[in-house]
């Protein structure tokens, strides 16, 4: 194959099939004299993850916390660009955008059940560089945010006097070894943690709601004033008919993280048919929670009160300022939100970090296990990293909208593979098939594409710096790592056989 990797099985021959050990080369680049089925058997063992840890419960828990902690802040700087009306605009497209997407993954998933998720289907749809471009921008976006959500942690742990702690670089520093060292510990321990952290969360905006809705005022939801020089603007869209636009990224916060439930296919219990199921049941949480949670908070003390606090919810059960015992509640629970995202997200960098190192993609230590099945250089790496951004720049927001322009990226290029691969290969068997087909990823793929152009109104400095790193990384992988792919890594085979069935089908 012209793309790097081996060439598929001629015709006439067996193809190779996922998890096979002939399909091409081992842990070199591509098949050739000396390449053995048990050199790349003893390369693959020494990178497996635990399987069948997780069941549908933790598949949906775990889509549920990537998010759960945008449901208590960064949302509400949307106010402040679009105001109520464009936020809830916003919003509303930008959960079309994940409920379509989520389900073309899910029929994805359900056919490529690999630690890759969308940099899997993307390499399958798309070659190399398609599979490596998605890759990047999906660790771009789980790399940043843990970084980011862990100086927002620290602003917590100050603001309520635990343990008379400041946020600084200990309480960051304490975020990673803790957390990653559970993760060490094993999946099904971890993706358990997650799951309880994630419930308290999620009942503590279901009281916040049950007590800010008894406040409820619809009068004040169009408070924020009116810019009179913006076109279109009213006191539902204050800021014109751009500030829907600019509110885009701010509307992702509702959901942003939840497209990375199938980085767990390999550790899923039956993942044909769990991954699916969860990601549909998770994103329906997240669309019932965001609403609920945007129209309480505005409602309860106005729009204009809660817009870029940082704390929304909090202020929304704040009347005059005075502190409630609900107010109390939501704060420390807003705590449990952030542990929660923290958590499962540098849980889907390791995996994605694994997937592309155990390809080739990226040096391959990188995708080393741990007795336990843990890939430790994985997370200790990505943590690593993140612990020093946290510490050296303190800007969580900046960091959080690098983290919003790779992750617009990365959807952009999953749903096209969607669209690729039911249009190029219509007769593959899919477990699940996407409610509407093509049109429902294309939907999808035109509000990404709008998204990821709205991050240059909001944060230029962020955008071009997530190109930077684009572009750093488009250079390794050019120069170097394009040449040296493993083609017995699952996704590799999948796209080996993928072409070996069309050449055979050609013939």
């Amino acid at each position: 194959m012209a793309d790097g990797t081996a060439s598929p099985t001629p015709a006439g021959s067996t193809p190779p099939g996922p998890g096979s050990s002939t399909a091409g080369a081992g842990p070199g680049t591509t098949a050739g004299p000396g390449t053995t089925s048990d050199v790349q058997d003893a390369y693959l063992e020494r990178r497996t993850l635990r399987r069948g840890s997780a069941g549908p419960l933790l598949l949906t828990g775990l889509g549920v916390a990537y998010v759960v902690s945008g449901d208590f802040s960064g949302w509400d700087a949307g106010l402040s660009e679009g105001g109520f009306g464009g936020l809830a605009v916003a919003a509303a497209l930008m959960g079309l955008m994940y409920t379509c997407l989520v389900f073309a993954l899910a029929e994805m998933a359900a056919f490529l059940p690999t630690a890759g998720g969308g940099y899997g289907f993307a390499r399958r749809a798309l070659g190399t560089w398609g599979g490596f471009l998605t890759g990047t921008a999906i660790l771009i976006e789980y790399v940043l945010a843990p970084a980011a959500i862990s100086l927002f942690i620290g602003e917590y742990v100050e603001s309520l006097d635990l343990f008379g702690l400041e946020s600084g670089w200990p309480v960051y520093l304490a975020c990673f070894a803790l957390f990653i060292g559970i993760h060490l510990w094993g999946v099904g321990e971890a993706l358990r943690f997650s799951l309880a952290v994630t419930a308290v969360a999620v009942v503590a905006l279901v009281i916040f709601a049950g007590a800010a809705l008894a406040e409820f005022d619809a009068g004040s939801l169009d408070d924020i004033p009116v810019d009179e020089d913006a076109f279109g603007a009213g006191s539902w869209l204050p800021f014109g008919v751009l500030g829907i636009w600019a509110a885009f990224p701010f509307g992702m916060w509702f959901f942003l993280g939840v497209e990375g439930v199938p980085l767990a296919a390999e550790e899923a219990r039956d993942p044909v048919r769990t991954l699916p199921r969860a990601m549909a049941a998770a994103m329906g949480i997240l669309l019932l929670l965001a609403l609920v949670t945007f129209v309480a908070a505005c409602g309860a003390r106005g729009s204009a009160a809660v817009a870029s606090t940082g704390d929304p919810l909090v202020e929304a059960l704040r009347p005059g300022g005075e502190a409630t015992v609900w107010s109390r509640i939501v704060n420390y629970a807003g705590l449990a939100g952030l542990v929660a995202s923290f958590f499962s997200l540098v849980y889907a960098g390791s995996r994605q970090l694994f997937a592309l190192s155990r390809a080739g993609y990226l040096p391959r230590f990188l995708s080393l296990t741990s007795r336990r099945k843990a890939p430790y250089p994985g997370l200790l790496v990505p943590g690593a990293l993140g612990f020093t951004l946290a510490a050296w720049s303190g800007d969580g927001a900046r960091m959080l909208n690098v983290a919003v322009f790779g992750a617009t990226i990365s959807y952009a290029l999953m749903a096209l593979s969607h669209i690729v691969l039911r249009r190029r290969e219509p007769g593959l068997h899919r477990p699940y098939r996407t409610p509407g087909g093509a049109v429902t990823s294309s939907v999808a793929l035109v509000l990404a594409c709008a998204a990821l152009v709205a991050t240059f109104l909001v944060d230029r400095d962020a955008a071009f710096i997530a190109l930077g790193v684009y572009g750093v990384a488009l250079v390794y992988f050019a120069v170097y790592s394009r040449h040296r792919l493993v083609a017995a890594a699952p996704e590799e085979e999948f796209a080996a056989l993928a072409a070996a069935e069309a050449e055979l089908a050609r013939d």
